[in-house]
């Protein structure tokens, strides 16, 4: 298995679908937040999912997409490699024009993610790692940061407007956290290039949200670990539902 050749493909693949959601995001003003048939936002989404395809079919690999048919459990528990994509990823950010959505593509080796591809179509920023390579940031490499919990000044990565019960705890054990903000799986990026260190995610994600992002991170020196847990996230499980999770850089 040629994981240098395999992420050429998937980078590819997703600066091509990042050109064909621009060709829509740009076509004209709107503000449909809900995924109808003939919504820009659906038909970005789609034609983004084309594209990718295209291009990873001819991996002759698995192909597990947000957009895609539904795999049935009792047939993918049985992947050994697989692509796992979610062709736009931040629909409040394409609706609202911010440029802070992305399409990411990540390669599974059972239930673990072992490299993956993250791009900005707006921004035209790219993120990728390969599992025992590092992580990159349009080509130069990326590290999280250190730091102790007991800092003072940590910056966390949250939503000022929602802070759900389980993440003001956390936030509450720590001193004078900074909260910073940004849309899609840019927030896990967030902590693998060392513009924030802490992520909790403790609201629902779905596998497909979190995976090509999560592998930079871990490629960066940090983690992404289910809540109260050092176990790392996992994928391609019956349920493809998240748990809560923490991304941090090295503490």
């Amino acid at each position: 298995m040629d994981f240098k050749e395999l992420i050429s493909i998937a980078r590819q693949a997703a600066i091509k679908a990042g050109e064909a959601i621009i060709e829509i995001y740009e076509s004209g003003d709107f503000s449909i937040e809900a995924k109808s048939d003939d919504s820009p936002l659906t038909l970005a989404d789609k034609a983004s999912h084309n594209v990718i395809v295209s291009y990873l079919e001819k991996t002759d690999l698995p192909i597990l997409s947000e957009e895609g048919s539904a795999v049935p459990y009792v047939e993918r528990k049985n992947w050994d490699y697989f692509w796992l994509i979610d062709p736009l990823d931040g629909t409040k950010e394409f609706i609202k024009k911010n440029g802070e959505f992305t399409v990411n593509i990540a390669l599974v080796h059972e239930t673990k993610v072992i490299a993956g591809v993250v791009y900005t179509p707006v921004l035209e920023d790219e993120y990728w790692a390969i599992k025992g390579e590092g992580a990159f940031k349009n080509g130069e490499q990326i590290r999280v940061n250190s730091f102790k919990l007991s800092d003072d000044n940590l910056k966390v990565v949250a939503s000022r407007s929602h802070l759900n019960g389980d993440t003001q705890q956390f936030m509450d054990g720590l001193s004078n956290p900074e909260v910073v903000s940004k849309g899609s799986s840019l927030k896990l990026l967030m902590v693998a290039e060392g513009d924030a260190d802490l992520y909790p995610r403790y609201a629902p994600t779905m596998e497909w949200d979190t995976a090509a992002a999560q592998i930079v991170v871990e490629e960066a020196g940090g983690t992404v670990n289910q809540k109260d847990t050092t176990d790392s996230v996992v994928y391609n499980k019956e349920n493809l539902l998240n748990p809560y999770f923490l991304v941090s850089g090295k503490i």
